[in-house]
């Protein structure tokens, strides 16, 4: 399995660190969420029903006319290539590693490129996956070049998957609305801006016939009534979005400052983490370790993501460390 952030009981154990004692800034999931309405018992007694109208909610929120929820966008990410007969596939890297590691298990030829060398290689793709803004570089690809490069492939039945996982903070860039266009899927989280990443939630957002298919392979009853539930409350909530959003917007930018501030000025971010490209990663990753503060470190390129604070006293505990390891490292 690839490694992912928040393997917090891991880190607890590496460091010999209890795991209350720890500050976890590795997951890129924001750190403080919504006043949620109490789940009501019958969503745990009763099978989940798709006429409890999460779906209505759900498209009225993100402004399409169908989508699929699914267990997580990892669901689908997993899904997708089990959706098409083998395929030359390329993925814009460094990026969220599922993607390609689902894409080979099922067989389909990969090519992992840099930005710049997606309209070379678009001729020879039936499939391009973007992550917009990517993780972990933070990066944000514009509505129109990713249209473009959807027609492209289009053309000649190929698709262009967006996975905007992180894309909630600034929902105009998103692609959202034009997911109606055969060959266009776009991937939406749920748990990362609404700080419900135990609740396996996401949505699929395609032209009818691709959900159909992939609703049909992930089988009934894929997300659980409770997750269901608060879904349709936290999609419905649009006051408590807009404060969310200009919190986390906020923050990132009081923690790119913080970074810059200790000599780790961001290499890129967005509204729920900042990225760091340093030679010191790993002494960085492992000197924050000892203090109890997690953070996600990359390896190509040398690099740490820093996630959002959830309150005073982290930020200033993550302060105090970042003064401490430049006084002893100069």
């Amino acid at each position: 399995m690839l490694e992912h952030g928040g393997r917090l009981r891991a880190a607890a154990r590496q460091f010999e660190i209890p795991l209350a004692d720890w500050l976890d800034l590795s997951t890129g999931i924001a750190p403080y969420g919504f006043d949620l309405p109490s789940v009501p018992g019958e969503a745990w007694l009763r099978l989940p029903e798709v006429e409890d109208e999460l779906d209505a909610v759900a498209r009225n929120h993100y402004g399409v006319a169908s989508l699929l929820p699914v267990a997580g966008s990892q669901a689908a990410i997993q899904a997708l290539p089990r959706l098409r007969r083998r395929s030359q596939v390329g993925i814009v890297s460094p990026c969220y590693g599922e993607h390609a590691e689902a894409w080979r298990r099922e067989g389909h030829r990969l090519s992992e490129f840099s930005e710049g060398s997606v309209p070379r290689a678009l001729d020879h793709l039936d499939v391009l996956v973007v992550v917009n803004p990517n993780n972990p570089t933070g990066r944000l690809l514009s509505p129109g070049q990713l249209l473009d490069w959807h027609a492209r492939l289009a053309e000649r039945g190929g698709w262009l998957v967006v996975d905007e996982a992180f894309m909630d903070a600034t929902p105009e860039h998103s692609l959202a609305v034009h997911s109606q266009l055969p060959g266009l899927i776009v991937l939406r989280s749920f748990g990362k801006f609404f700080a419900m990443a135990g609740a396996r939630l996401g949505f699929v957002l395609a032209e009818a016939d691709l959900l159909q298919a992939l609703d049909r392979m992930l089988g009934p009853w894929s997300v659980a009534g409770p997750s269901r539930f608060l879904g349709r409350a936290l999609l419905a909530d649009s006051a408590g979005q807009q404060r969310q959003r200009q919190r986390l917007l906020a923050d990132t930018e009081r923690l790119a400052q913080l970074l810059a501030s200790q000599g780790l000025a961001p290499t890129g971010g967005c509204a729920l983490f900042q990225w760091v490209v340093t030679e010191e990663a790993n002494m960085l990753h492992e000197f924050l370790g000892c203090q109890g503060i997690l953070v996600r470190r990359f390896r190509y390129p040398s690099s740490l993501r820093f996630g959002l604070p959830p309150d005073e006293a982290g930020w200033a505990r993550l302060a105090r460390a970042l003064t401490l390891y430049q006084a002893i490292r100069g």
